[in-house]
């Protein structure tokens, strides 16, 4: 990841599902999985899943957490998580104060005294560049973090952070965690790619199936009552580029005998800037099939049937 000597696999585990579309039972289930397919990689955030009713935020870090206690297996897990979303009054932003409050919180929740990568989920613009970066700058120095990143950020305000790190001698995002996948390619490829390409950073993208669609599940307007979110899904992706997009992915997963979100997942390991597209999953089977997307090698002509359906 950037320049950080943090090692990561393919795929990065999306931790959003913990405590809000599985249980505590289910999620112990899905970690081990996680660390038998050799994907230990995963990324989390303090809101998670503030969203959803009755819950107040911290639900996954806390089952994170008491997976730790209870499997031992923290050392063998590389986590990220994120501050910055709205978690309450006053409990937002990346103001030094908010930000050493908040990893105290994260460091409590997920019973561990570090976070292999910190990261700022949404830009401040409130609060000056060189203020958040020297906070994070003493949590490295204390030990509590071992590297940070950036989401939500556009590719100016992350040049100017770099900038910022680099001038005053702090530490730098060395990872970026954008919108990217089949579908929304534009904001990326345009404007971040660069940024990233020309200063090593690492990219961890989520959203990397659409929100599902790119498993092929949504065809057609019925499908949106397949999930909570089918309606959005179906309203956003089901057009004729969506569906020019589906069909490329059933050609090259016939091909490689594969499934589309497979075929989805590996045409984003593929491109260079990318280190390790976010995909979540909510049972043992579902992750089965995502963890061989890490093993599938796209040829050229599968590349380019991709490129050509997703082009705008």
């Amino acid at each position: 990841m950037g320049r950080s000597g943090i090692q990561v696999p393919t795929l990065t585990f999306g931790g959003n599902v913990l405590g809000w579309t599985v249980d505590q039972s289910t999620s112990f289930s899905l970690l081990d999985a996680l660390l038998e397919h050799k994907l230990n990689f995963i990324d989390t955030a303090d809101i998670y899943s503030r969203w959803a009713e009755g819950n107040s935020g911290g639900e996954s870090e806390t089952i994170i957490g008491n997976w730790f206690k209870k499997s031992g297996k923290r050392d063998q897990i590389i986590l990220a998580t994120k501050v910055g979303k709205p978690m309450g009054e006053g409990k937002v932003g990346l103001s030094p104060r908010y930000i050493k409050q908040a990893v105290e919180a994260s460091l409590i929740r997920l019973q561990t005294d570090y976070i292999d990568l910190y990261q700022s989920h949404d830009d401040d613009a409130d609060t000056p560049l060189a203020e958040t970066m020297a906070a994070f700058d003493a949590l490295i120095k204390e030990g509590k973090v071992r590297a940070i990143g950036a989401s939500n950020y556009s590719a100016p305000r992350l040049s100017e952070a770099l900038k910022v790190s680099q001038d005053n001698g702090l530490a730098r995002y060395e990872t970026l965690q954008p919108l990217y996948n089949l579908y929304d390619r534009n904001v990326y490829e345009d404007d971040l790619e660069k940024v990233v390409s020309d200063n090593g950073l690492g990219v961890i993208n989520f959203f990397a199936l659409a929100s599902g669609f790119l498993t092929g599940k949504y065809r057609t307007q019925a499908d949106a009552s397949k999930s909570q979110r089918g309606g959005q899904v179906v309203e956003k992706y089901l057009n004729d580029r969506g569906l020019k997009i589906l069909a490329a992915l059933d050609q090259v997963a016939e091909k490689q005998g594969a499934k589309p979100g497979q075929i989805a997942l590996a045409w984003q390991i593929a491109r260079p800037s990318v280190t390790a597209p976010i995909v979540s999953a909510t049972s043992l089977q579902q992750l089965d099939e995502l963890a061989k997307a890490a093993d599938l090698t796209l040829d050229d002509a599968d590349i380019l049937t991709l490129n050509e359906a997703s082009n705008e």
